[in-house]
């Protein structure tokens, strides 16, 4: 019969027995915990309208029951006279399990986030942009790793001020050898959160125009009116004025049109008050000013400036047509005559 008492490496067998007794318990009550406990957690949680208790269960349930088991028997080992080797590989594991399942569960947090992210871009504008987010979510989630690596070899023993030395001397060279691709990121990151523009757009920049269609990390693709696709790098764009015809609320004419110099002055005077008529039929239109504004070569000129309370530019050639229309038929009707390029020959006889 053994004897609950013989030393064995340091400790009795009382002490042996003790130690898995205790890691057994543990072990039994995160099995229980798990069961029951996150059982009904799980459930009071799809009851509450707020999802972050939702996450937090899903981070707990997901850590398995060996984790539990491994800083119970770091914590429990202390009781026991073990070897320095058997004592090293205890704290090497537990580190090692500690900051993976960490990182893990930063990782679930960073995707919560970017999820809500997207949604709530997808809601704003109707259009699914991940590419940005989601990239910047995979950063994230890499400085995580390599903060918990380094961390993880410090508490090793091992010196990391020279590996961080050599990763920031690697991430230089790097940097200037990515320099236009890395420019063209930050770039889709600067546009992504300043918002200029979004997917569904209509812009203007320089010479070409179009809707926005995609907004990639390097390149942003707009649809001209002429039908191609216009790929713009990211970089050209935010060091570009751009016209964003989506966020003009009401659009401003301007328009002009000449009569004849023979246009007699009771009916030159007449003019505005016809112009006034003609847009005060249209309820998105409202006029600003109608003013004769100069002699020109061959006609008298007016400028008529009016606003349409609409962004859409068919709706304002739609009622610019009806404007033109109606000053040509009140015009016919009234007897007056828009001017033409005309030259007056005058020859003297001798």
């Amino acid at each position: 019969m053994v004897d609950l008492y013989t030393n064995y490496g340091g400790n009795t067998v009382v002490q042996y027995m003790v130690f898995l007794g205790i890691v057994l318990v543990a072990v039994l009550a995160i099995k229980i915990f798990k069961i029951y406990i996150i059982r009904v957690l799980k459930h009071v949680a799809k009851r509450s309208k707020n999802d972050v208790d939702d996450l937090a269960v899903g981070i707990v349930d997901a850590l398995p029951w060996y984790i539990y088991a491994i800083i119970s028997i770091h914590l429990v080992s202390r009781m026991l006279a073990i070897p320095p080797i058997a004592s090293t590989i205890i704290k090497l594991v537990t580190i090692v399990a500690l900051g993976f399942f960490t990182v893990r569960a930063a990782g679930r947090v960073v995707d919560y986030f970017v999820d809500k992210e997207v949604k709530k871009r997808q809601k704003e504008t109707g259009v699914e942009a991940r590419s940005v987010v989601v990239l910047l979510g995979r950063i994230v989630k890499a400085v995580l790793w390599l903060l918990a690596i380094l961390v993880m070899l410090s508490n090793m023993g091992v010196q990391i001020t020279p590996l961080i030395a050599g990763i920031g001397v690697g991430g230089i060279a790097i940097a200037f050898a990515l320099q236009n691709i890395l420019e063209d990121l930050f770039s889709s990151f600067s546009i992504y959160f300043d918002k200029p523009f979004e997917e569904g757009d209509f812009i203007i920049i320089g010479a070409d125009m179009g809707i926005v269609k995609y907004i990639g990390l390097k390149t942003t693709r707009i649809q001209t009116l002429q039908g191609q696709e216009l790929v713009v790098s990211n970089r050209e764009l935010t060091s570009s004025r751009i016209n964003n015809y989506k966020k003009m609320e009401k659009r401003r004419i301007v328009f002009s049109f000449g009569v004849e110099y023979s246009t007699p002055v009771t009916k030159l005077r007449g003019i505005k008050k016809i112009v006034k008529e003609i847009i005060s039929k249209n309820k998105l239109a409202s006029l600003d000013r109608v003013h004769f504004k100069e002699f020109g070569n061959f006609s008298l000129n007016y400028e008529v400036v009016y606003y349409i309370d609409s962004k859409e530019y068919n709706v304002y050639m739609d009622i610019q047509e009806r404007i033109n229309l109606e000053l040509k038929g009140r015009f016919e009707k009234e007897g007056i005559g828009f001017a033409y390029p005309t030259q007056t020959l005058f020859v003297k006889k001798e």
